[in-house]
């Protein structure tokens, strides 16, 4: 290093000259702070040897900047892009690619596109890649992901972040794709289709001419398509899909048929194998159970599973008793996106929102509307489609003590 420029540094360990210099940036906005801090740490870092100084160095500026998609590029910055983008430990690469990106770094663009791109490069890398670009809000993106979606290792990730786009081309060729793609990416591409009135409608068209089974439009996409407030788009959904409401006139009356339903089936009601089939295709999505599912409900494992009407009563009418942190918010974009899911909270001037099937970040600056709804995540009517075998199966599952095994092929 230059003792020019830091002459004292070479007397100071390498953790307390992060603390002294870069700890700051984690706990207040980054550009509350001098541009000549920010540049003096861009010049340590072009012309430090000493890795791990880089990697201290590089994880304050990263937390300082946590959440902005733009940001001045510091004076000195080229320099360490040029030095250190390519070479060194893989986090310091990777945490110098990042940063470049926030500061609109041309070079690290390309690099990302071409990485995102190469069927050669481990999946891992590449979905980090276009992970990075989407957070950067990269204006080539939208083609990109067009491009991945005939890329089955990537295809799943470009369905959803396709949502992020308005995109007349994007109906058309997710549901050319459609019939082939797997039950997991079926659900990306509902959702995506699902988050714009100007997506919804070539969907229920495709729905209609039988293109897409009215079966996959499940109780949670209804009411997604629901949440656009389109009046033409409701009066279609109603003709595919039926009366939809939100609650019911008697609760009592439908418990008691579904207790009736599930007794049907004799002194062992269901098979809980395949109601852990049917756990995986209606519930797991959003709740975790002993060893598998998704964290955006509450996790069941240790609830009262045991208690027949306990779970009928939860699972037919989950608005009736909704925990704060588990109530919906809509959170509509100024070009015509509505997200519906539970917000986490905000990074930067990023809106977090956990979704059904991902995490979505929103710019505080996109959002034309947002408001906290009166209904959990959960959507009634979860088991409306379900055959009455589907229903005791899954009923059955649930109440079982521990996890069981899948059917056998």
């Amino acid at each position: 290093m230059k003792t020019s420029l830091f002459p004292r540094l070479r007397a100071v360990p390498v953790a307390a000259a992060w603390i002294a210099l870069a700890l700051p940036l984690a706990f207040a906005p980054v550009l509350a702070a001098p541009a000549d801090a920010v540049g003096r740490l861009a010049r340590m870092l072009a012309e430090t040897d000493d890795a791990q100084l880089q990697l201290d160095l590089l994880r304050g500026l990263s937390a300082g900047y946590r959440g902005q998609q733009r940001a001045p590029m510091p004076a000195g910055w080229d320099a360490v892009e040029a030095r250190l983008a390519q070479s060194g430990p893989a986090e310091v690469r990777t945490l110098v690619q990042t940063l470049s990106l926030t500061f609109g770094s041309q070079r690290a663009m390309d690099s990302l596109r071409a990485t995102a791109l190469d069927a050669a490069a481990d999946a891992g890398t590449r979905r980090t890649a276009v992970e990075a670009l989407a957070g950067a809000r990269d204006p080539q993106l939208p083609g990109l992901l067009k491009k991945l979606l005939g890329d089955a290792g990537l295809r799943g990730l470009a369905l959803r972040r396709l949502g992020a786009f308005d995109d007349a081309d994007i109906p058309g060729l997710v549901l050319g794709l459609y019939g082939a793609l797997p039950g997991a990416e079926r659900r990306d591409a509902l959702n995506t289709l699902a988050g714009r009135a100007a997506f919804a409608g070539p969907l229920l068209d495709a729905v209609a001419a039988g293109k897409v089974p009215r079966s996959d439009l499940t109780a949670e996409l209804i009411r997604q398509l629901k949440n656009l407030r389109n009046a033409d788009l409701d009066r279609r959904v109603a003709e595919v899909w039926g009366v939809i409401r939100d609650t019911s006139p008697d609760m009592a009356k439908e418990i008691a048929r579904y207790k009736a339903l599930y007794w049907k089936g004799g002194s062992t009601p269901g098979d809980a194998s395949k109601g852990r089939v049917v756990f995986n295709q209606v519930c797991a999505q959003c709740h975790h159970l002993f060893d598998f599912g998704g964290n955006v409900g509450p996790d069941i494992t240790g609830a009262n599973r045991s208690d027949l009407d306990y779970l009928l009563q939860n699972i037919l009418y989950p608005n009736a008793v909704i925990p704060n942190e588990y109530r919906q918010s809509l959170v509509e974009t100024k070009d015509g996106r509505v997200v519906s899911g539970i917000v986490k909270g905000q990074e930067g001037g990023t809106l977090v929102i956990q979704s059904a099937n991902e995490v979505v970040r929103v710019p505080v600056a996109d959002v034309a509307r947002r408001e906290q709804a009166d209904n959990s995540m959960m959507p009634e009517g979860l088991v409306a489609q379900l055959q009455e075998e589907q229903v005791r199966d899954l009923l059955y599952y649930l109440g079982r003590p521990g996890q069981v095994p899948l059917p056998k092929p």
